[in-house]
């Protein structure tokens, strides 16, 4: 009777980023553990305390013929874990041999381990246990498939290696799981972080729906918006390359570079109403600048019937919205508004946290915020207010759009359903209902996997249907002032 087990060379650990996620937590073990099913993963690191420098003692001991039940688990539990065979010969009753020879067979190319690494990544954080209806068995096809795919790759083939990768996580049929390599890891931790850096000034959203790279909203004062770039372009090319296909972190890591530099972009403009058959082609020639990354712009205005309203122009979430919006409800406070009105169209989201944190400023303590739906519904965890310092006396007006997204319809959903805002836009927000978590790997890039769905206070999941307002303005285009969009509104609530 013959046996053989195997493991692969264990990788270094590496912190977790959370973007659209929870907040910086360490991540799972990586390489030691990717041949152990992640359900059984105690089981993995109990055998993974017995080294494969044993094996010598217990091939010692079994040649001696005091083998027991303990040592033949400790030959599984060594070899498990370590690049070796072992062949067990027991012709002759009670007097085995036993050979032990390092497997040539056994060892991975870096570029296989790196693609095992991202598989073991997505596996154990994966919301979705069927790994959409592949089951264990064809998820694990997936990586054999992909590690097989890089098998004669080098240092050079990186586009070999990220196809492969590619190819695995398609199977997932999930926009937002994906591989981030450097250049896209470094624009969305720039993002979600508020961190400075060069660019033209645009946020950038990918509509799962038609594939296109859109223009969500432009930095004020920023490159693109002084050529005349505007929320609702579709980006076709940059630098005469065509975007079609790409994501939205590789269109923006096109857009970055030296500050200075040119970067010329191609663009569709859509017609009256979103309409692609009056859509016209546009080119501009940037000059990419140093862009402070979303600030909360605040200022005040008297509506229609005289009420005097306090604004708040959020155009993203990142690790720095929530002190930037005390600042700004102290500001608007500070002229004695009748009413505050937060601007959050174009917001996509980033930082999941913020989303959280800016809804506890408008809410009463033990008010809910959302439940977040772990691995294919096995655990829940809530959020909720602490009341601390809260505003709780104001109206609050939400003005919302198609491209509210992700956090910042965490943020409208929480207000909405705890009857704390009225949300006013013309058509549903966009509908993402999922959390992300961004990995950082060894090499710079990164991996976003999708790990928990959520659900509002109302339990309501959001994914793929977006909130529908409370009330829709007679006007509000994308481009239009939230005096305008909400002017005639302002005592509705």
């Amino acid at each position: 009777m013959g046996s053989s087990f195997r493991r692969k060379t264990a990788a270094t650990a590496v912190m977790l980023l959370a973007i659209e996620g929870a907040a910086f937590a360490p991540p799972p073990p990586r390489g030691a553990l990717a041949r152990c099913n992640p359900r059984i993963r105690p089981r993995c690191n109990a055998l993974q305390q017995t080294s494969a420098n044993d094996v010598s003692d217990i091939a010692s001991r079994l040649q001696r013929g005091v083998a027991s039940i303990s040592t033949s688990a400790a030959i599984i539990a060594a070899t498990l874990f370590s690049p070796l065979s072992i062949h067990v010969d027991q012709q002759i009753p009670h007097a085995p041999s036993l050979s032990i020879e390092r497997s040539r067979a056994l060892a991975l190319t870096e570029n296989q381990q790196f693609v095992a690494d991202v598989w073991f990544a997505v596996s154990a954080q994966y919301f979705d246990q069927s790994f959409n209806g592949l089951g264990e068995e064809g998820w694990q096809a997936k990586e054999k498939e992909a590690i097989q795919a890089v098998a004669d790759t080098g240092p050079d083939d990186e586009v070999v290696v990220e196809s492969a990768i590619k190819t695995m996580l398609s199977a997932l049929d999930d926009p937002y799981t994906r591989y981030l390599p450097p250049q896209k890891y470094e624009a969305l931790t720039a993002y979600a972080t508020g961190r400075s850096s060069a660019g033209i000034g645009v946020q950038l959203l990918e509509d799962p729906r038609t594939k296109n790279v859109m223009v969500m909203a432009t930095t004020a004062g920023g490159p693109a918006e002084k050529a005349g770039v505007r929320a609702g372009d579709v980006i076709l090319k940059i630098d005469g390359e065509s975007m079609e296909g790409a994501s939205a972190e590789e269109v923006a890591a096109k857009c970055r570079g030296e500050s200075g530099g040119k970067v010329d972009v191609d663009y569709l403009r859509m017609g009256e109403d979103g309409k692609k058959k009056d859509a016209k082609e546009e080119h501009v020639t940037l000059t990419r600048a140093v862009i402070n990354a979303n600030p909360i712009q605040a200022s005040t205005f008297v509506s229609d019937n005289g009420k005097r309203v306090g604004m708040l122009r959020v155009p993203s979430f990142s690790t720095e919205t929530v002190s930037q919006m005390v600042d700004a409800l102290r500001s608007v406070e500070d002229d004695k508004v009748d009413a505050i009105a937060i601007d959050i169209r174009g917001n996509v989201g980033g930082y999941m946290p913020a989303g959280v944190d800016a809804a506890k400023l408008f809410l009463p303590a033990r008010a809910h915020i959302i439940a977040e739906v772990g691995k294919s519904g096995s655990s829940v965890k809530t959020y909720d207010a602490e009341g601390i310092g809260a505003e709780t006396s104001l109206p609050v007006y939400l003005l919302v759009d198609k491209r509210t997204a992700s956090a910042s319809e965490i943020f409208a959903a929480a207000l909405q359903d705890n009857r704390r805002a009225f949300v006013v836009g013309t058509t549903n927000t966009f509908g993402k209902g999922r959390i992300q978590n961004v990995q950082p790997l060894e090499n710079g890039s990164g991996v976003a996997v999708t790990r928990a769905r959520y659900i509002t206070p109302r339990g309501r999941d959001i994914h793929g249907v977006g909130i529908q307002p409370n009330k829709k303005p007679g006007r509000c285009e994308a481009n239009d002032s939230a005096k305008l969009c909400l002017s005639d509104i302002v005592d509705v609530y």
